[in-house]
């Protein structure tokens, strides 16, 4: 980029330049993203690092944002700035087509190894949000290097403004100062902030009241009430979705444990519940197998890794709901 940082150092009313340094910092700056994406943007948390492709690349960070959309994140190192462009371009291709679940699967071995969590516990931490429904609506590409040539600036300007692609360039300087310390300063090349289109990517979460109405209209609103009066305010945090209602722990991290899908719920069937069991038991320090028993006609659905057992079952009656209320006071006291 043309517009150079340059920094002073203040000693004793007296303004002496930090020169900028060429110390190996595109091989460090990788690492550096990986342990504090923060020094790029604050709205980013990493899933992935060096991550392999279907067509045999190597795409250097994979992250997400709180709206749930990726981000290319591709170092120049030792390629030109034409070569670099066109690699993170070509990792945009690959990245387009991801579903939820592969980039789930993706995030979940990076995030275990790192800090053995999974994505939906380290997403509900890093942005204090509900886990989106919707992953991988759109994604973002961010070129990282020491320096960029004016010929690259421009395709990447004209990509960005005439297609609205949604690319931008971080460049780094590196600085020590006369004591020794390491100074590291960051320019974009387009300063806006990259904002999604837009588009909504769902529809908005249904109110407490349009739930309400749902249950009634479904034929399970005697159901629904009695059991969210029974059992939600004392055990859950709740935030509705656009299914339903997601109950989750009372605790920083706010883990989801149960769904009341209000949208899935029939007359013939009921209201239709779904249960991450090991998530419930462990919270409510009651044993799985005994939890299980609490539920009427449940029937396991899946054994998620990240997860552990999910299953879904119905409330049909309300008086399959008070002896349900009934045995996890009893196991709980």
């Amino acid at each position: 980029m043309s517009d150079q940082i340059r920094l002073w150092e203040i000693s004793k009313n007296k303004l002496k330049e930090i020169t900028e340094s060429k110390l190996d910092l595109e091989s460090r700056l990788e690492t550096w993203l990986d342990n504090d994406i923060s020094i790029l943007a604050d709205d980013l948390l990493v899933i992935g690092r060096q991550v392999i492709t279907d067509y045999g690349g190597q795409l250097d960070l994979l992250c997400i944002d709180r709206n749930g959309d990726l981000v290319i994140v591709e170092l120049k190192k030792d390629k030109t700035s034409r070569e670099v462009t066109a690699q993170a371009l070509d990792y945009a291709s690959w990245v387009k087509d991801l579903s939820k679940e592969r980039v789930t699967e993706i995030a979940n071995a990076y995030l275990l190894t790192k800090n053995g969590s999974n994505l939906e516990d380290a997403f509900c931490d890093k942005f204090s949000s509900e886990f989106p429904d919707i992953l991988n609506y759109q994604h973002n590409i961010i070129i990282v290097a020491a320096q960029i040539d004016s010929n690259s600036e421009r395709i990447i300007k004209y990509l960005s403004e005439t297609y609205g692609v949604r690319i931008n360039v971080a460049t780094f300087q590196y600085f020590r100062d006369s004591s020794g310390r390491e100074l590291l300063a960051r320019k974009l090349l387009i300063e806006a902030e990259i904002k999604p289109v837009n588009i909504s990517k769902k529809n908005p979460n249904l109110t407490l009241e349009q739930l309400s109405e749902m249950a009634d209209s479904n034929e399970v609103g005697k159901v629904y009430r009695l059991l969210y009066d029974e059992v939600v305010p004392d055990i859950f945090w709740i935030n509705t979705t656009t299914k339903g209602l997601a109950l989750r722990e009372r605790s920083r991290n706010g883990k989801l444990i149960l769904n009341l899908l209000l949208t899935e719920s029939t007359p013939r069937d009921g209201l239709k519940v779904k249960v991450y069991i090991d998530r419930i038991s462990n919270y409510l320090n009651i044993d799985t197998e005994e939890f299980a028993d609490l539920l009427p006609n449940y029937q396991e659905i899946e054994q998620d890794d990240s997860f552990g057992l999910i299953a879904e079952g119905f409330f049909k009656t309300e008086e399959q709901v008070k002896q349900f209320v009934a045995k996890l006071n009893q196991v709980r006291s």
